[in-house]
This record gives structure tokens, C-alpha cells and sequence, in this order.
């Protein structure tokens, strides 16, 4: 939801930061590094009960990963692998937060409640393979309730409010599960839709692959007609 309606705002306003950076030397990847250092310090502080520490360092850390497309766009240096690279620090990400919490929960609480904030991150990793997987073939998995820049400010709500923390919790959960299987009826639709029409694309790339292996012959016939006129010429 976050990631459909307000991306394309947030990526316009800090477009001159990222230009600011550029100036610097550091690399998108440096952003991305700095990222999971501070989301590790964070989860550390959750895990020993500094929840506000923790929540002053989610949210630094979150800083890094909204710049490091910013800059990756200013310096000109976006690519495939420097995509595949924040995509996975993203999900380690996740899941030193979500550990961080069920650290706290195993220390303060019921141990038993440290399931809570796992069963966030187990629910997460399948929305997360969802779309990979959905991409994969083809297909769209965009979209839900609670898609990960939700989770990190549901997250942040939780960690000021740590009264309501695990009510909090049990919400994103849901809500989690929600898009979880939002997703899945998404991507279910399209690859019914996809599997009727498979046999017209499939026809129509057969098509073009006859005509230029039709034009590629008659270029080479072409060539070889002139180097034979050449030959007897000479």
C-alpha cells in the first residue's frame, strides 16, 4: 500500500539529497551496509529493554535504506546487482528487528510470546517469496495492508507505546497474514488469465521467431549471392 501510493513522492523529495551524497564518494551499497550495522545496534537495544533507544535507531536506520535508491539515480550507478543486494539486506533486516523483539519478549515476558514477533517475520518472508516467485513467471505481487515500509512504522508505533507493544504486534500479524493471502489470490487470478492466452503468446513467439530466421537467411543468401558476383568479377 505504502509502496504503490506514496513511493513516487518520497523518491521526488529526496531526489537533492541524493544528489548530495553523490559528492561525497559513498556508494549506494555503503548506504545499504550502514543500514543493517544501525539495525543491528537497534535490535541489540530492543533485545535489552531500551525500547526508545531501539526506536530512535529503527528509524535511523531506516534512513539509509530510503537513500540508497536516491543516490544509486543521482550517481547513475542503479543496477541489477546493487537491487538483488538491498533486497536481501532488507530481509536481514527484518529479521534482526523481529529477533531483537522476541529477545526483549524471551527476557521480560513469556517466553512463549517471543512466537509472536517470529510468526511476523515467518509470514513476511511469504510475502516476500510471493512476489519474487510471482515476478518470476511474469506476473504481479504488489500491493497489501502491510507491506514491509507498514511493518517497520507499525513496528516504531509499538516500540514508542511499549505498553500496547504486543497488542500492536498481534494486529500486524494479522494484517500480515491479510496480505499474505492477498497476494496469493492476486497472483492466483493472473496465472489463470495467463494460462489461457499462454498458447496464443506462445504461437505468436513462434511466428516471430520463423520471421527472423526467414530475414536471416535471405540476408546470408544475399551475402553470399555478392560475394559470388565479386569472385567472378575478379
Amino acid at each position: 500500500m505504502f509502496d504503490g501510493q506514496f513511493r513516487a513522492p518520497i523518491e521526488k523529495a529526496v531526489r537533492p539529497i541524493g544528489l548530495a551524497l553523490r559528492k561525497t564518494g559513498m556508494s549506494p551499497d555503503h548506504l545499504t551496509m550502514l543500514g543493517i550495522l544501525v539495525a543491528i545496534a537497534a535490535a541489540f537495544a530492543i533485545g535489552s529493554g531500551a525500547l526508545r533507544g531501539g526506536l530512535i535507531l529503527v528509524i535511523a536506520a531506516a534512513l539509509p535504506d530510503m537513500l540508497d535508491g536516491a543516490l544509486a539515480k543521482a550517481s547513475n550507478s542503479a543496477s541489477q546487482r546493487g537491487a538483488f543486494f538491498d533486497s536481501v539486506i532488507d530481509r536481514v533486516t527484518d529479521s534482526v528487528l523481529f529477533g531483537g523483539v522476541a529477545w526483549y519478549f524471551a527476557s521480560t515476558k513469556s517466553p512463549h510470546m517471543a512466537l509472536l514477533p517470529m510468526a511476523i517475520m515467518g509470514v513476511s518472508s511469504l510475502i516476500s517469496y510471493e512476489r519474487a516467485k510471482a515476478e518470476s513467471l511474469g506476473l504481479n505481487a504488489k500491493g497489501g495492508l502491510m507491506e514491509r515500509a507498514e511493518r517497520i512504522i507499525v513496528l516504531c508505533i509499538g516500540l514508542l507505546f511499549d505498553s500496547l507493544l504486543v497488542p500492536i504486534l498481534w494486529i500486524m500479524l494479522t494484517l500480515t497474514v491479510v496480505t499474505a493471502v492477498q497476494r496469493f489470490v492476486q497472483v492466483w487470478r493472473q496465472a489463470e488469465v495467463s494460462s489461457k492466452t499462454q498458447e496464443k503468446r506462445e504461437v505468436r513467439q513462434v511466428r516471430r521467431m520463423t520471421r527472423h530466421s526467414a530475414r536471416s537467411s535471405r540476408r546470408q543468401l544475399s551475402v553470399m549471392s555478392r560475394q559470388r558476383r565479386r569472385s567472378r568479377n575478379g
